[in-house]
């Protein structure tokens, strides 16, 4: 019956581009969205804000047929239950993770991480290494950035009293930041309308908003999490990074090389914070390179 009332909702959502069956998992009283398309290795997809496994639809469309391609929605995104009240930091949103990596006992994952999907799957990855074979990382990062002259700009407009204003009344992330974060092709209205819709109301819109928040108050998580990542530092890593990030820039996927052994790179120097939506053929590409070896 759950899975029926969510869905009610969807009536916006474009089945030609997200032709994926929806499956629920039940966490802490609340209904997970994934998609599980495919067989073979498993590659498990982690969203960051303000989207959702939509993200990654054109990826998944060209690996389907060689893997696994397992994608969550966080709670409070997508098509997963949007709860008003609830612990919306990226810890909790990590140990959801890791129970449905437990309860689906997925082996032999490569994750496939961007933005905030990093520090919540890498966190994951930390705690059961010995499920994870391979990491594939776009514009993200693990550490504090409390001394990074851009964070120290932006923590000013993190800590504004019209911060949740703007995200609850105008839905302001995905209606603005989204749309702004991409390199040299821009996100058409169609699309662009796929990634705003989830947040049908102000009540919807809490998930994103704590995502900001988690800005200034995780900090020290992140970096606790950078100075623990011993036990996933030597995994074969592939870093897929859009030169054009305005916010993610490039000297974070120096500093992640720094910390990681046994790496390769692919910099896509016309894409922005969103790879996977900008160049899904070339991510893909080289996502099904970096898994046959």
């Amino acid at each position: 019956m759950a899975n029926h009332t969510l869905n009610n909702h969807t009536t916006w959502l474009d089945k030609a581009e997200y032709p994926f069956t929806s499956k629920y998992f039940d966490v802490n009283g609340e209904k997970l969205h994934f998609i599980d398309e495919g067989q073979g290795e498993t590659l498990l997809f982690v969203h960051g804000t303000p989207s959702w496994s939509f993200d990654f639809r054109n990826v998944i469309k060209k690996l389907k047929s060689d893997y696994r391609c397992v994608a969550v929605d966080h709670i409070g995104f997508g098509l997963s239950s949007k709860p008003e009240h609830y612990d919306y930091s990226p810890p909790n949103h990590s140990k959801t993770l890791e129970a449905f990596v437990l309860e689906k006992d997925l082996k032999d994952i490569t994750l496939v991480l961007h933005d905030f999907g990093g520090v919540i799957g890498l966190d994951v990855a930390m705690k059961h290494p010995e499920r994870i074979k391979r990491l594939v990382v776009l514009n993200s990062w693990l550490w504090s950035s409390e001394g990074d002259p851009d964070y120290i700009k932006i923590r000013k407009i993190l800590k504004s009293p019209l911060l949740p204003f703007l995200y609850r009344y105008l839905n302001f992330s995905p209606k603005f930041i989204l749309p702004k974060s991409f390199g040299d092709k821009k996100l058409s209205k169609r699309l662009l309308k796929q990634y705003t819709k989830p947040f049908a109301n102000k009540s919807q819109r809490n998930g994103a908003l704590a995502f900001a928040k988690s800005l200034l108050n995780d900090q020290d998580w992140f970096e606790e999490l950078w100075q623990k990542r011993s036990s996933i530092s030597n995994k074969p890593t592939m870093f897929i990074w859009g030169m054009k990030d305005d916010i993610i820039k490039p000297h974070y996927l120096e500093k992640f090389r720094s910390g990681f052994s046994n790496t390769q790179s692919l910099e896509l120097e016309t894409s922005g914070h969103f790879p996977q939506e900008e160049q899904p053929d070339d991510v893909a590409k080289t996502i099904k390179l970096f898994v046959s070896k």
